[in-house]
């Protein structure tokens, strides 16, 4: 498993909630779902090779449809 990078984040208290709310729903911590978050965005917007992110910051129901 690849080290990961720490760094301070400061949010506005009212995002900060929000985000735990959302991750508690998720079953996820707080840092989890924000990395989770940032991941699915970056992935989405074509900038993130398949090979920079290790498969275990991909949530399992992302894994697609399995109906065909």
């Amino acid at each position: 498993m690849s080290e990961k990078k720490k760094f301070l984040l400061r949010l506005d208290e009212n995002l900060y909630a929000s985000l735990e709310k959302w991750a508690a729903d998720d079953l996820r911590s707080v840092n989890a779902q924000i990395e989770f978050l940032l991941t699915d965005a970056v992935r989405k917007s074509g900038r993130l090779n398949s090979q920079d992110v290790n498969n275990d910051n991909r949530d399992s129901s992302d894994s697609g449809s399995s109906a065909s």
